[in-house]
């Protein structure tokens, strides 16, 4: 039986769901990550879990590193201030502190059990999620520490972020120059996060700079969808890499840019985002077998990546995300319409009502694709994130 089958008729809208969705963050997600992922031997956490929670891998990959410990800071202080969670924040940041970085302060991708450097700091994001995580336990627990060590990421990344791979990009210079959509996204989200530490003024300098790299560079107005990379110069490029939409950035994108939008008070800007939401979740949906598709070309053609069709868990939470956001703060019918439809496929599809937590992947018939609950790429953060953010967005209705 779906949850949602369970919940109450006689409210008028989605509100009726922010209970649910927060039961299922406080009850369900979190217990899982604060049973199986704790190491106690050498700190950190395990994010390679099977379908039960069984450790079958001890790498460990500094974004999920930073996710965990920015997950468990951020409930402690916006949920409940239970004092396992921010010992579970502790835990992690304690381990990052004294193994994550390299020389230059720059995060490393990923480290051995016990601490030991594996794969060079190839990624930002290592750097980002690691910003998010020491400025949400700042604000669970201040230390200037932990400011010191954010505010220093994040000027790290600011210096890095036009050739933010340096060393590592395996690009040949100068042939096909182009530009990434996720670092002007995230650094939509970061500068909000980043706000008690680094001020106002530092953030309301940031902010139209990076809504006019997404809503007006990767945009394209012709199709009305957002693509990953585009010419340095903000031109189109009729290419593999040119073409290729990622429907979940874009549409998570977009709940971040409303959150701007309600920050500078732009109406104009909110409503924007919800068209562009709306539109690349009808372009992004599967018609025949429903869910959301991981990867797309823009026009029409194959796209380069073998796993294009798979459906993915956090492609549909953040999508839930920016309907909520869009009806609450818009009123479009068309949000709430979708966010039903998008609910009962993520329920019925991603959610492991017998071991706990939620699958990460499917194939395109909507069957789980691998029964893992974390890895290399999921990990404890967009489940969380979303429940939190859907049931704070739908009570306020």
């Amino acid at each position: 039986m779906l949850a949602s089958q369970a919940l109450p008729k006689d409210l008028p809208t989605i509100g009726r769901y922010a209970d649910l969705y927060l039961s299922e963050l406080k009850e369900n997600i979190l217990p899982f990550w604060l049973r199986h992922s704790k190491d106690e031997k050498h700190g950190g956490y395990f994010t390679c879990l099977d379908r039960e929670g069984k450790v079958y891998d001890t790498d460990k990959f500094m974004w999920l590193q930073g996710r965990e410990v920015w997950t468990f800071s951020y409930m402690y202080k916006h949920v409940e201030a239970r004092p396992e969670w921010l010992q579970m924040a502790i835990h992690g940041a304690d381990f990052m502190e004294k193994f994550g970085r390299d020389n230059e302060g720059n995060w490393y991708f990923s480290l051995t059990q016990d601490g030991r450097p594996l794969v060079q700091p190839y990624n930002i994001f290592s750097d980002c999620f690691a910003t998010m995580a020491f400025a949400a336990l700042d604000r669970a627990q201040p230390s200037d520490r932990y400011k010191k060590i954010a505010t220093e990421t994040f000027e790290n990344i600011l210096r890095r972020r036009h050739n933010w791979k340096g060393i590592f990009n395996k690009a040949v210079p100068g042939t096909r120059p182009l530009k990434n959509f996720s670092l002007p996204m995230i650094l939509c989200n970061l500068a909000l996060e980043l706000e008690p530490i680094i001020g106002s003024r530092r953030v309301e300098a940031l902010i139209p700079e990076v809504i006019h790299e997404v809503m007006e560079v990767f945009y394209q107005p012709d199709t009305g969808l957002i693509v990953e990379n585009v010419y340095e110069d903000g031109s189109f490029c009729d290419s593999f890499e040119g073409r290729l939409l990622n429907p979940g950035h874009a549409i998570e994108a977009m709940w971040f840019v409303m959150d701007l939008a309600v920050r500078a008070n732009d109406s104009q800007l909110v409503e924007k985002a919800k068209d562009i939401m709306l539109h690349t979740l009808q372009t992004g949906w599967d018609k025949e077998y429903g869910g959301i598709f991981y990867f797309l070309d823009a026009h029409g053609h194959p796209p380069q990546q073998l796993e294009w069709d798979q459906k993915l868990w956090w492609v549909h939470v953040e999508a839930l995300v920016a309907l909520a956001k869009g009806y609450k703060l818009t009123g479009d019918p068309a949000c709430a319409s979708w966010f039903e439809t998008i609910h009962e496929y993520t329920w019925n599809h991603f959610r492991d009502s017998d071991f706990g937590e939620w699958f990460g992947y499917l194939n395109r018939r909507g069957e789980v694709l691998l029964s893992l609950k974390g890895g290399k790429w999921k990990g404890c953060f967009h489940v969380p994130r979303s429940l939190y953010q859907i049931s704070k967005t739908l009570s306020s209705l």
